[in-house]
């Protein structure tokens, strides 16, 4: 991520605290590249309670952000469902 794209993520954020999921794509986009890259580390696997434990850490509406994570190919579901992998 460029330090613009850093700093405009930042702007979402206050007292380390996701202020609001932004609708507009390409601010949720950069948000979701910063989360991926900040809270999910390579090739490790995540259950569904780590994923949401560690996006809870910034906002409460943790089943959304995992949801746009899949949905925008930031994180992968195993075939099984029972774990989450980083993508990018």
């Amino acid at each position: 991520m460029t330090d613009g794209g850093a700093r405009g993520v930042q702007a979402l954020f206050a007292r380390g605290r996701l202020i609001a999921i932004p609708r507009r794509v390409d601010r949720r986009e950069q948000l979701l590249a910063h989360l991926s890259e900040t809270l999910f580390e390579r090739g490790r696997a995540y259950s569904e309670r780590e994923v949401n434990d560690r996006l809870r850490t910034v906002h409460e509406d943790c089943a959304a952000l995992r949801r746009y994570l899949v949905d925008d190919g930031w994180l992968t579901r195993s075939p099984d469902g029972g774990s989450y992998l980083r993508a990018r």
